[in-house]
């Protein structure tokens, strides 16, 4: 953190894993003579403003942990905290990586999900494991019973389809379309609809499927919290398992998304294992009015001094 005569400013790095944006704020060795912000849902619903803060599809707290390498936190655009976030967590252990790892093979990275463990490959892109999916519905959560939630039939907007609910930390109910028919998908308007369904009680993330070839599927994205993205780590491993349960898919299998490909492997009774891009876009210190971000300061456009 920075002091200054107009409040404080955060230093942030800017990355993504498939075009899956973050705002990385490093906290491992913080100066303790600089306050930090005290509420980090109003500082990340700022900082991920496109139009009025950097713009990103989340902030990512890196906080030391006393059972791993790293604690990662995550805040959506709506300030929203999150569990798990899978391009988010790539990002993270890659930045960890290079600046801290000192030559250290696999990073053990604890999340509001449970341990990941991660490994930098040779060519900078990132492999995480991301524990075993959770299936039964209570623990999803979803309002439903039973020991899977697979093919619930929903109907919303005069559309009937079904969905399959699997969380990796956090919920995703995850539609297959037919051939050709995933790019005309109106996810816009169908996207928040599913989000607060009242089958999900901590709403819920959605993807649409293609499958194009046996280890080969496309998707679109309705993050909670963020709307559409360009990727998400988690849906691309969710839909995976939601594939293979429903013998549509094998694994290990190549995800496409919007924002660029991830490699996801998966057999039942195992860890979703996920592979994809880390990439840095840029850094720079954002300055917070005071000493911490609040309701009314959030409104109002920040400075921002890129400095690589």
């Amino acid at each position: 953190m920075l002091g200054g005569g107009r409040g404080t400013s955060v230093q942030f790095v800017k990355m993504h894993g498939a075009g899956n944006d973050f705002m990385l704020l490093d906290l491992l060795h913080q100066d303790i003579t600089q306050p930090l912000p005290t509420n980090w849902s109003v500082l990340a619903v700022a900082m991920c403003d496109r139009h009025f803060g950097i713009g990103s599809d989340g902030l990512l707290l890196v906080l030391p942990s006393d059972q791993a390498d790293v604690r990662m936190r995550m805040f959506n655009p709506d300030g929203s905290e999150s569990a798990s976030c899978g391009n988010g967590i790539r990002c993270l252990g890659r930045y960890v990586h290079d600046r801290y790892a000192l030559g250290k093979d696999q990073l053990r990275v604890e999340t509001g999900a449970g341990l990941s463990l991660i490994k930098v490959n040779d060519d900078g892109s990132v492999t995480v494991d991301m524990g075993a999916p959770v299936l039964a519905p209570a623990e999803i959560p979803t309002t439903l019973t039973g020991e899977r939630a697979l093919d619930v039939p929903l109907d919303i907007e005069g559309q009937r389809f079904a969905v399959s609910c699997v969380s990796m930390g956090n919920p995703h109910a995850i539609t297959f379309v037919e051939s050709g028919a995933l790019e005309g998908y109106p996810l816009t308007t169908i996207g928040p609809k599913v989000e607060h369904y009242s089958l999900f009680p901590q709403r819920t993330n959605f993807e649409v499927c293609e499958v194009l070839a046996p280890d080969h599927m496309r998707i679109r994205v309705w993050e909670r919290g963020a709307g559409i993205t360009l990727a998400c780590g988690t849906g691309a491993c969710a839909a995976t398992v939601a594939a293979v349960l429903g013998g549509r898919l094998q694994a290990p299998a190549r995800i496409d998304l919007p924002g660029g490909t991830l490699r996801i492997d998966w057999v039942p009774g195992s860890t979703v294992k996920m592979t994809g891009p880390a990439e840095y876009v840029f850094t720079g210190a954002y300055r917070v009015a005071g000493s911490a971000a609040t309701p009314a300061q959030a409104s109002t456009p920040r400075e921002v001094a890129v400095v690589g």
